[in-house]
């Protein structure tokens, strides 16, 4: 569950977890697959017409071999995570030969991650093209995962902080919740100033932008309502992201739509957002990564010792002797690697995504991240973060509501 009561705080555990911060050498091709991408969308056109097997029609523009460029090598980056999610299938334990296949063998990931790349400009174009419509779908997923770790972070920070329980920490938490709102509803008001110019018709602008107003301040009126008895600061913060996801949406609007403030530095603001975007699932990916070592809830299978929360491993002192070479021999693992690593073949979905432009045609190939689908790809995931958001205070709600209602035990 998301709520806060029942999500151990990030920063305490998360950063005292060694074992974490070795998984973090994931990021490595993970990061080196963004810049590659990004190095072969800009030079590799030239190169690709001149391969038979991909430059198959005279018809071709350059912004199709610069998504040709880009997912193929999203594709190898994404058979790389996906092969390593399926072989890690069912490890439970820390003594199986799999385990050292995750945590060891950099070198030999490597090399296996660079002929994968490799691989992907030999495969013909129909696998590609297949492969560009299952990445939607799975950018979308990630998208979802983003908001989940989002929620799980804010209500980790805010239980890190609520647990000290000194009035600093009451008072930090409170200077945090107002200026994540300040901010929010100020960037909201330059949203005005950019995308609904004057003496042009911007509805739909205003509707995204009014829409994201009223959704901050509703957090904050669930979330302080008596019943639900939730925190500020998570409202402020998912308030915060959701000002900024509908500022991606709206700066990835055509740059001929008038309503489109901005389109006079399109080239800078598509390349910010190409950044922005870059840099919070780098985050996200990260953030997975230290977590899978120290959460109780988010990658923990259910053998997971972790996952059983307080309960002592010995019932009793007079099992202890008898249960001492068992528990030497049995060292269950602390998260599911199998979906640590769909975290990462979904992010490189979307990273293949958001330097296609969602593989959308635009007027432009300088422009990256631009277009239609882009835009209402932003604001959904706007309104799907607040409806997670509102479902994790109500949860927390009924969760005291079924609570109340147990009857009492008598000894």
């Amino acid at each position: 569950m998301l709520c806060g009561c029942h999500v151990r705080p990030l920063l305490l555990r998360g950063l005292r977890n060694i074992q974490a911060l070795s998984e973090t050498r994931l990021l490595r091709p993970f990061r080196r697959s963004l810049i590659v991408s990004w190095i072969l969308r800009e030079v590799a056109a030239p190169l690709l017409k001149k391969i038979p097997w991909i430059s198959t029609s005279q018809t071709h523009s350059t912004e199709w071999y610069q998504q040709e460029a880009v997912l193929r090598v999203s594709l190898g980056n994404f058979l790389f995570f996906a092969i390593f999610a399926l072989i890690m299938i069912g490890v439970k334990d820390q003594n199986d030969r799999r385990d050292s296949w995750h945590h060891g063998g950099w070198v030999a990931k490597m090399v296996i991650w660079v002929l994968l790349i490799i691989l992907m400009f030999f495969v013909p174009n129909v696998v590609i093209s297949i492969y560009g419509t299952l990445s939607k779908f799975g950018a979308g997923l990630f998208l979802l995962v983003q908001v989940i770790i989002l929620l799980d972070f804010t209500h980790s920070w805010n239980d890190a902080w609520v647990e000290k329980d000194e009035q600093k920490w009451y008072i930090a938490l409170l200077a945090v919740s107002i200026g994540c709102y300040l901010l929010a509803f100020t960037f909201s008001g330059i949203l005005f100033i950019w995308f609904n110019p004057s003496g042009n018709d911007c509805g739909l602008n205003i509707f995204f932008i009014v829409m994201t107003m009223i959704l901050a301040f509703s957090f904050a009126v669930i979330a302080l309502h008596p019943r639900v008895n939730g925190s500020l600061l998570p409202a402020s913060v998912i308030s915060l992201y959701c000002a900024y996801v509908c500022y991606t949406g709206l700066s990835s609007e055509p740059r001929d739509y008038a309503c489109n403030g901005l389109h006079n530095k399109s080239k800078a603001v598509s390349t910010s957002t190409l950044i922005l975007g870059m840099l919070t699932t780098v985050l996200s990916v990260l953030y997975s990564a230290v977590r899978a070592g120290s959460s109780t809830t988010f990658l923990s299978p259910p053998s997971s010792p972790k996952s059983g929360g307080k309960k002592p491993l010995l019932e009793s002192e007079d099992t202890e002797s008898g249960k001492e070479k068992k528990e030497e021999e049995a060292k269950p693992v602390s998260y599911s690697y199998t979906f640590f690593h769909l975290i990462f073949a979904l992010a490189s979905m979307y990273s293949a995504m958001l330097l296609s432009g969602w593989t959308s045609s635009n007027d432009s190939s300088d422009m990256i991240d631009v277009g239609w689908t882009s835009v209402w790809v932003r604001i959904c995931t706007e309104w799907v973060t607040a409806l997670l958001y509102v479902w994790s205070l109500l949860a927390l709600y009924s969760s005291l509501i079924v609570s109340s209602f147990r009857p009492p035990i008598y000894n």
